[in-house]
C-alpha cells in the first residue's frame, strides 16, 4: 500500500526545472509510459497524432489564468507588498480572498495602493479580514463597471508564474502560460499539460476525427499546497470550482460505450471527471466544488489514458499520477526522465500514460 508521503519523492537537479517554455508548444519532448507492457518510450509531443485514432476523445480543462499577482504599497509607510488574488468572493462589493507578502505588515484596516508604470494610483483596496497567516480578505474601492474593473486588474496584474520559475513574469508568459483553448477566466495557475497543444496540432487532431470534450476546473493554489501529513488518508485538498456540461458528458460516454480511448489532458481534467461519476461508472453533468484527493490504490472510472507534465516531489499531482500509472512504473519513469534530462514542472516536457 502506497499511502505514505515519504514514498513519493525523487532527486531533481535544479537545472532541469524549466524556466522558459519550449520554442514551439508541440515540439516539447514526450515520454510515453505504457501501463500494460511496462515500457517507456521517448517521443515529441506532436506524436500524439499517431497514437490517438478517430472516435477517441480528449478531455480539456478550458479554465483561463488571470493576472493574479499584483505589486502595490501600503498607505503611510509606502512599504512594498505583493498581493496574490485567489478568488473573488463577491463581485458587487469587490471582495477578494488574497495572499499577502510580507504578511506581518498587513493588518485589518490597512489601505493598499496599486499604481501603473507612471506611478498613477489606479486601484485602492482595504484589508477587511485575516483568513490565515498569509491570507487576507480585501475590498477594492472602485466605482466603475465590472468590465472596467477587470481591465484595470489585467493592466496591473502579472502572470502568476509558480515560485520555482525564478525570474519575473515577461511578455512571453501572457501568451505561453495559457492554453490555446482557454475560455473561462478563474484560474491562478495554468493546467500545464494543455500548454503543449498548439492551434495547428488541435486542427490536425480534429481532422483525424478525434473529439474534444471541454470542462472547467479553476485551478487554485491548493493544487500546489504542500502536503504536511505522512498518512495520505489524512490530507485535505482545498476545494476548487468545476463544471462539466452535458455536451461533454455525451461525447465521453458515447465514445466509452464504443470502446474508444478517453484521454484526460492534465490532472485537473482527471480530478474533475472523477468527481462526477454516475452509479453506472459513466460521466455525469456536474457543477460545484471538488476537494477530491486521488492517491493509491484508486480505481479510475472514466479515462484510460492521460497527458501530464513532470511534477514536484511529494505533490498531490505526482501522487495522482502514481495512482493512475502504477507506483513502480511511474517512479521508474521519473528516474529515467532525470537521466535523460527532461525539462520539469509547468514549462517542462510532457508524459503520456496509456
Amino acid at each position: 500500500m502506497r499511502t505514505k508521503l515519504s514514498q513519493f519523492t525523487y532527486e531533481l537537479p535544479k537545472k532541469l526545472i524549466a524556466q522558459y517554455p519550449a520554442d514551439s508548444r508541440h515540439e516539447a519532448r514526450m515520454m510515453v509510459v505504457n501501463r500494460q507492457t511496462g515500457t517507456i518510450e521517448h517521443k515529441v509531443f506532436k506524436d500524439v497524432l499517431n497514437i490517438f485514432s478517430e472516435g477517441d476523445v480528449m478531455v480539456f480543462n478550458n479554465t483561463k489564468v488571470f493576472p493574479a499577482r499584483l505589486y502595490g504599497r501600503k498607505e503611510k509607510t509606502g512599504a512594498k507588498i505583493e498581493v496574490f488574488l485567489l478568488r473573488e468572493l463577491n463581485n458587487e462589493s469587490r471582495l477578494w480572498d488574497v495572499l499577502v507578502d510580507p504578511a506581518r505588515k498587513i493588518r485589518v484596516g490597512n489601505k493598499l495602493y496599486f499604481s501603473d508604470d507612471n506611478d498613477n494610483d489606479i486601484l485602492v483596496a482595504e484589508v477587511v479580514d485575516n483568513t490565515t497567516s498569509r491570507g487576507r480578505t480585501i475590498r477594492f474601492l472602485y466605482d466603475g463597471t465590472d468590465d472596467e474593473f477587470q481591465r484595470e486588474l489585467a493592466t496591473l496584474g502579472n502572470t502568476p508564474l509558480p515560485k520555482y520559475i525564478i525570474r519575473p513574469a515577461e511578455d512571453v508568459d501572457r501568451d505561453r502560460y495559457q492554453t490555446v483553448y482557454a475560455k473561462e477566466i478563474g484560474a491562478v495557475a495554468a493546467p500545464t499539460a494543455g500548454l503543449h497543444f498548439s492551434r495547428e496540432l488541435m486542427k490536425r487532431l480534429e481532422l483525424k476525427g478525434i473529439d474534444f470534450a471541454e470542462l472547467t476546473l479553476h485551478v487554485g493554489l491548493g493544487t500546489f499546497r504542500s502536503i504536511d501529513v505522512e498518512d495520505l488518508s489524512k490530507h485535505k485538498m482545498d476545494a476548487e470550482y468545476f463544471r462539466i456540461p452535458a455536451v461533454s458528458v455525451d461525447l465521453v460516454n458515447s465514445a466509452k460505450e464504443r470502446n474508444h480511448r478517453i484521454c484526460a489532458v492534465g490532472t485537473t481534467s482527471m480530478r474533475a471527471i472523477e468527481s462526477a461519476v454516475s452509479a453506472e461508472g459513466l460521466l455525469k453533468p456536474a457543477e460545484g466544488w471538488t476537494n477530491k484527493f486521488i492517491y493509491p490504490p484508486y480505481e479510475f472510472s472514466i479515462a484510460d489514458s492521460m497527458i501530464t507534465n513532470f511534477h514536484l516531489p511529494k505533490s498531490s499531482l505526482l501522487i495522482m499520477i502514481c495512482a493512475f500509472g502504477g507506483y513502480e512504473l511511474i517512479m521508474q519513469a521519473y528516474e529515467e526522465a532525470v537521466k535523460e534530462e527532461y525539462r520539469f514542472f509547468s514549462y517542462g516536457d510532457s508524459m503520456l500514460i496509456i
